[in-house]
């Protein structure tokens, strides 16, 4: 189930940008499970991929082409992920960007590969291939909602977001698309995502905007631990607009980077929402600590808690699993006797011990909410971090254990 709204919003196009898809049976018949993004000429790029050491051949691949050319199309392929296949998986990473080179009329390496699905087997190259001329003709600037559906795999919805910004009395618009559900800990950003804007960006300040991005979102979110051997995420900025940024600095920037972090933000949310069984929505708020990094420590040692996301499932306010996560993050120099924690408004804990005016009906009451915020106050200084999280279910095991069948 989807906690929440994940509803898919009318996208307008933005110049410079179209998208096409075909149905090639990668993994089901008659779904479509390959997308094209087709970059207009004169784009900047920018994308952040996994830090999982064991990442997927089509990674490899983009990363490589990323660095050596500006890209002119993304090809994405769901089920199957091209990871952990050596280097036949690297050849047929390669083969598919020559295909759609072939069929576009570009380099090889302006074809940025990216693959999600099945870890551990090869990729169908000529599954792909066959479909690419369907792809082609089916490129439309008001692709976006297609391309949405043709990338996901465990997901029950589709994800999206847009923005529209005025900058210079000229209109901007920012889209963006992704794809997760199940083994969601990015460690640089989402599963798969695809965010473009028809505003003209300086290669490195797009660059910088995409980490900056990325750590405000999807690396603020946590399913189950597991980050990604395919982990993607690319930011695209066409120029296409008639404004343009080279500097921070520059009239209008923030108000852009911000709507930019914004469409990033509820794509990530929205993966939470659609988490593999979920059937929570939950938000860790810490605060009081003496730097970011040590709040986030602090939140995803509670939200990767088997303990505390199970008692979620069950609604059943078992606050000592919460305190005793906070206890085992390994923030040094940590004084129990000055914590405080929170259920929504409910103190749970004052002082490192049981609220005194705590009751059982209070906590059993927001455990019963679909969307709960846990806030942990460290008082140690004045830094803070939230991760968004998912309870663990039944479900979640289900769709796990049954991943390949």
């Amino acid at each position: 189930m989807v906690v929440g709204n994940v509803e898919l919003p009318l996208m307008p196009a933005v110049a410079g940008i179209r998208w096409g898809g075909a149905a090639a049976g990668i993994k089901r018949p008659g779904r479509k499970d390959v997308a094209v993004m087709e970059i207009a000429a004169g784009s900047s790029v920018a994308a952040v991929y996994t830090l999982n050491a064991f990442c997927a051949a089509p990674v490899v691949v983009a990363k490589r082409h990323g660095a050596v050319t500006a890209p002119r199309y993304l090809l994405i392929n769901s089920g199957n992920a091209n990871a952990g296949t050596g280097e036949p998986g690297m050849r047929a990473a390669e083969a598919s960007c020559a295909a759609v080179a072939a069929v576009m009329g570009c380099k090889a390496e302006e074809v940025l590969p990216f693959s999600t699905g099945v870890i551990g087997e090869l990729l169908p190259v000529a599954k792909i291939e066959a479909v690419l001329p369907q792809a082609r003709e089916s490129l439309t600037a008001d692709g976006w909602a297609d391309a949405a559906r043709s990338i996901m795999t465990t997901d029950t919805v589709p994800k999206g977001a847009t923005r529209q910004i005025v900058v210079q009395g000229k209109t901007i618009t920012i889209n963006g698309i992704s794809k997760g559900s199940g083994m969601i800990c990015p460690n640089m950003a989402t599963m798969l995502g695809y965010v473009a804007t028809d505003a003209g960006v300086d290669q490195a300040l797009l660059q910088q905007l995409m980490t900056q991005a990325a750590n405000r979102s999807f690396n603020c979110i946590t399913v189950d631990g597991d980050t990604s051997t395919n982990d993607a995420c690319v930011l695209v900025a066409t120029n296409k607009a008639g404004v343009s940024f080279n500097s921070a600095s520059d009239v209008g920037y923030a108000e852009f980077a911000a709507a930019v972090i914004e469409v990033c933000q509820v794509l990530a949310q929205a993966i939470i929402r659609d988490g593999e069984g979920a059937t929570k929505y939950i938000t860790v708020d810490v605060r009081g600590g003496v730097n970011e990094a040590e709040c986030r420590q602090v939140a995803y040692t509670i939200a990767h808690s088997p303990l505390v996301k199970t008692a979620f499932f069950a609604s059943d306010p078992n606050w000592g699993r919460i305190l005793a996560a906070v206890g085992r993050a390994g923030v040094e120099g940590l004084d129990v006797s000055k914590i405080d924690i929170y259920l929504e408004d409910v103190s749970i804990v004052r002082g490192g011990g049981r609220d005194p005016g705590y009751t059982e009906e209070a906590g059993q009451k927001v455990m019963k909410e679909a969307e709960i915020t846990i806030c942990v106050e460290l008082a140690r200084g004045g830094a803070e971090a939230q991760i968004w999280t998912t309870d663990f279910s039944y479900d979640y095991v289900k769709i796990n254990a049954e991943y390949r069948s």
